[in-house]
């Protein structure tokens, strides 16, 4: 497949942002996520903090978002997505690396040489994940899932118009539940290297 660009979209709590580092080191490329925020406010002239807290995720409801649009009908949230796309290509063209969420997959469409990923688990395997990893102690984890879950499908959905965690939508789906992180981050890294 010869690779340089990789996608990890993932479930909350799976450890696909760890998982993504780790084949980017074992790859030797960049990993962009919190530099893509970075990136992506001072793009969009947004503060980091907004763009961390909706760069993947509707917040608030359809109301809320629905709400505030311009003349035009643009939102703020589709001034992010806008950046956001900007930021994204302009990392895939500039070389290989490793981009985290953010609808990357998608936005990468009609690239060549890109290996989109899904990273999930089963919900005890994440829960357990985001208390002992994340620290997630002040609710019920189950339900922090399901939160955090439900946003970033919203948000995909909203901009993509395809199911999020739909297997059709990546070239490879691994469960970093059963298979471990590291074995996980072992196996993109290989795929990333094979020879077209």
């Amino acid at each position: 497949m010869n690779s340089k660009i990789i996608t990890i979209s993932r479930e909350f709590g799976s450890g696909g942002r760890t998982i993504g580092r780790m084949a980017a080191e074992k790859l030797g490329i960049p990993c962009y996520d919190q530099e893509l925020i970075e990136k992506i406010a001072a793009e969009s002239g947004l503060i980091k903090s907004y763009v961390e807290e909706n760069s993947e995720n509707v917040s608030g409801g359809w109301l809320s978002f629905t709400a505030g649009r311009d003349f035009y009908g643009h939102s703020l949230q589709d001034d992010l997505y806008r950046a956001q796309t900007k930021v994204i290509r302009e990392l895939a063209e500039a070389g290989p690396c490793v981009l985290i969420g953010r609808c990357a997959d998608y936005i990468l469409d009609g690239y060549e040489n890109v290996l989109k990923v899904f990273i999930h688990a089963s919900m005890e395997k994440r829960a357990e994940r985001i208390v002992t990893q994340y620290g997630e102690r002040t609710e019920d984890p189950m339900q922090r899932l399901r939160e955090k879950d439900k946003k970033r499908k919203a948000y995909y959905q909203l901009y993509t118009d395809r199911k999020w965690g739909d297997v059709g939508n990546y070239h490879l789906a691994l469960d970093s539940g059963v298979l471990g992180l590291e074995t996980c981050a072992d196996i993109i890294a290989q795929l990333a290297k094979l020879p077209e």
